[in-house]
């Protein structure tokens, strides 16, 4: 971390990750190319800039800070650059019932994952996201405001904080679309905040046929209806040891609305979290999300209607400079429209293994396979096969600043 001291009483910060790996992968063209291959990398071998992430930081001693946040990546297909997030943030001082107010308004993630805790949203423990939070990382970003109180357990002499927290947006209305489309995917690829994703090819897209008029990219960041979403969180902390989360996300999008082969996607879902602490050096972390999305004609016609969930459970080791974290989860889409050529149904299990020693406090060394088989039902369209298995290696080199 680069920390400058400046005037008017800010400090100004600047830190982030550099993250280059080499990949095997068996695989098929990857959902980031518009394929139904569900890594981020490529077929066969390849070297790539995975990740080039930096935060830029003001604080003032007034609990007032700016954060921008910016993401690059790199690889012989692609190479893209820009923000991820940007907003204000005001955090109070405790009261004397040990109460703490919070807010932050401008452009971030909503508060979920437990996995992506280092600089610039990556991953701490595995190279490779889960799928929870590689759809999260893809398509879920919110322009609005979120207010969050907090009572501090030392204030109260408890063992734990509680936190509630609301918040307000007016964008994310596609979003739904690529999970719809691609399925769960596993990577580390994260949307920047003007970037628009390829979708695959399937029969309902071609003419005649009922989503004929989708662009051939989906913006997830869009606004169409002018409708508010909101997302309500809650969490408990226990001190040293872990903590809980709950909550509710509902983009409350207008279904039928369209503009420019865009369409809005009624996108809802709770999601569970757990990270603990364990005896000997363990760490456990557990998420699980589960909702629904639909997107209709202009006629109000249900065109796509699918239920989806996920869910891993992740146990990582720490023995000094070695960390050992094996990831295990399981994710579905089940399509419950009559679209015809356009089944979304999915069903798929994922195993990750990770080896990472720390070379230096900034340098991270890694080695990481990961396990998909999946029963995606859409691979017809494209003559590939419905049942499949794909696997990877990757060898990374990650320094955190």
């Amino acid at each position: 971390m680069l920390s400058i001291s400046a005037v008017n009483s800010a400090e100004v910060k600047w830190h982030g990750v550099l993250d280059i790996r080499a990949t095997q992968a068996n695989t098929l063209e990857s959902y980031i190319d518009g394929g139904y291959g569900k890594f981020n990398s490529h077929d066969g071998a390849n070297i790539s800039l995975a990740q080039a992430g930096g935060e830029f930081i003001v604080e003032w001693d007034t609990g007032i800070s700016a954060h921008i946040v910016a993401n690059a990546y790199s690889d012989k297909n692609d190479s893209t650059v820009g923000l991820t997030e940007a907003f204000l943030k005001y955090r109070a001082l405790p009261n004397d019932a040990g109460y703490r107010w919070q807010t932050k308004m401008g452009i971030f993630y909503p508060e979920i994952s437990l996995e992506n805790n280092a600089f610039a949203w990556a991953s701490r423990n595995t190279l490779n996201s889960s799928a929870i939070n590689t759809w999260l990382g893809e398509e879920i970003r919110v322009l609005g405001g979120e207010v969050a109180l907090t009572r501090l357990g030392k204030f109260n002499d408890n063992g734990f904080d509680i936190t509630v927290a609301a918040t307000a947006f007016v964008n994310n209305d596609p979003a739904g679309a690529l999970l719809s489309w691609h399925g769960w995917t596993i990577g580390n690829r994260q949307t920047l905040w003007t970037e628009s994703k390829a979708i695959p090819d399937f029969r309902a897209r071609m003419p005649g046929y009922d989503l004929n008029e989708q662009a051939e990219k989906s913006d997830p960041f869009l606004e169409l209806d002018d409708n508010w979403g909101f997302h309500l969180r809650s969490k408990i902390k226990v001190h040293n040891k872990g903590q809980i989360t709950v909550g509710y996300y509902d983009n409350k999008a207008t279904p039928y609305m369209v503009e420019n082969g865009q369409y809005g996607w009624r996108t809802r879902f709770y999601h569970l979290g757990a990270s603990w602490r364990l005896p000997e050096a363990f760490e456990l972390t557990a998420q699980y999300l589960s909702g629904d999305t639909l997107m209709q004609s202009p006629a109000r016609v249900d065109v796509v209607n699918n239920d989806f969930k996920s869910g891993f459970v992740a146990l990582s080791k720490r023995i000094k400079k070695h960390r050992m974290t094996i990831r295990l989860e399981e994710f579905s889409i089940t399509d419950n429209d009559l679209t015809v050529g356009d089944n979304n149904n999915e069903y798929g299990k994922s195993a990750t293994l990770n080896y990472t020693y720390r070379f230096s406090k900034p340098l991270f060394l890694s080695v990481e396979y990961n396990w998909i088989d999946s029963n995606r039902a859409a691979r017809m369209y494209t003559n590939q096969a419905i049942d499949l298995t794909e696997r990877q290696w990757q060898l990374a080199a990650r320094y955190f600043f």
